[in-house]
């Protein structure tokens, strides 16, 4: 019996922990079009199939530090809810 692949989301992965983008939720309730914010995670490298890095959790409800590909990121803790990941 083979386990389905556990899917979270950006937000919740762990300081150190790596994972692999599935999929960008349309922002919700944030101001703007929530297209916006998608459109500029995948600009960014937010894309299916790419391989994430959290390096750092601010306080609780604050900023997350990511990489992708050889860059580092500062993402708003709602931005991350929107990149549902399979963490590795």
């Amino acid at each position: 019996m083979t386990l389905a692949p556990t899917l979270t989301t950006l937000d919740a992965l762990k300081a150190g922990q790596s994972a692999t983008v599935i999929h960008l939720a349309p922002s919700q309730g944030h101001g703007g079009d929530g297209a916006d914010v998608s459109r500029r995670l995948m600009e960014l490298g937010f894309v299916p199939g790419e391989r994430i890095r959290m390096l750092k959790r601010g306080l609780p409800g604050g900023p997350v530090a990511v990489k992708v590909g050889q860059s580092t990121f500062a993402l708003r803790r709602f931005e991350a809810a929107l990149v549902s990941i399979q963490p590795e």
